[in-house]
C-alpha cells in the first residue's frame, strides 16, 4: 500500500485519462483485478422521482465470461442456448436456486414466467441477480439480451447512500480502454439525472482496482 501510495498524490483530482493509468500503475495484486468506479451523485435516493438506475454497453466490456442463465418456456430455449446462454431451463433450475444455487451472474427470463421467478425473491434478492425489466433482463428478446450482456452490457444503480458502484473493465486493459468504459458510463448517468435533482449532480468519482487505492477524477473534465 506505501508503495502505491508513494506513486500518486490521493488528494488530487486527476483527469481519467491519468487516474486510469495510475489504478494499472498502483495494482499489484498477482491475478487480474477488477477495476471499478464509484460515483457519488448530488441525488436523495429515498425519494422515487431521484432515483438513477439503467443500462450500459461498456464498449470494450468488461473482461470476464458473464455466467448467464435464461428461465424460459421451451419454445424459447433455442434462441437462449445459439445466443450463449450457459443455463438454460425453468422449474428445474426454480428448484436449484430454491436449494441454495446461484453460481450465475445474471438472470433473464421473460414476462410470463416471472410469477415463478418472483418467488425466488429471497434467494435472489440480497444477491442482485433479481431480473427486472428496467434492465432489460424481463423481455421476450431473450436471445438479443443475452448477446448483449455477454458483450459487456451491464446495469447499474444508486445505492442508499446516493453512489453508484460497479466494474469498468480489468487491471489488464489498457488504459485507453477504461477510460473509454468509464465515459460511457457516465455518459449514460448524466442523461438519467432526474428532474428533481438539484445542486450538483456529479459530486465525485473515484477509480480503484481490488485490494488497490481509490484515484480521485476531477467531475468538471467528465461533465458532458
Amino acid at each position: 500500500m506505501k508503495e502505491a501510495l508513494s506513486k500518486y498524490d490521493s488528494n488530487k483530482e486527476y483527469s481519467l485519462d491519468e487516474a486510469a493509468q495510475i489504478v494499472k500503475d498502483v495494482t499489484f495484486t498477482k491475478y487480474d483485478a477488477s477495476v471499478d468506479i464509484a460515483v457519488r451523485l448530488g441525488v436523495d435516493p429515498k425519494k422515487a422521482n431521484q432515483m438513477v438506475r439503467g443500462t450500459v454497453a461498456l464498449p470494450n466490456g468488461v473482461g470476464k465470461d458473464v455466467k448467464v442463465l435464461v428461465l424460459c418456456t421451451p419454445d424459447k430455449e433455442a434462441e437462449a442456448k445459439e445466443a450463449g446462454a450457459d443455463h438454460v431451463g425453468l422449474d428445474d433450475y426454480v428448484e436449484k436456486i430454491k436449494g441454495g444455487w446461484t453460481d450465475i451472474d445474471v438472470i433473464i427470463t421473460m414476462p410470463s414466467v416471472m410469477g415463478k421467478v418472483g418467488a425466488l425473491g429471497r434467494q435472489l434478492g440480497p444477491r442482485g441477480l433479481m431480473p427486472n425489466p428496467k434492465s432489460g433482463t424481463v423481455t421476450m428478446e431473450i436471445g438479443k439480451a443475452v448477446t448483449d450482456i455477454k458483450a459487456g452490457k451491464i446495469d447499474f444503480k444508486v445505492d442508499k447512500t446516493g453512489i453508484i458502484h460497479t466494474t469498468i473493465g480489468r487491471a489488464s486493459f489498457g488504459a485507453d480502454k477504461l477510460a473509454e468504459n468509464a465515459k460511457e458510463l457516465i455518459q449514460t448517468i448524466m442523461k438519467l439525472k432526474p428532474t428533481a435533482a438539484k445542486g450538483t449532480y456529479l459530486k465525485s468519482v473515484s477509480l480503484s482496482s481490488t485490494m488497490g487505492p481509490g484515484v480521485k477524477v476531477e467531475p468538471k473534465s467528465l461533465a458532458v
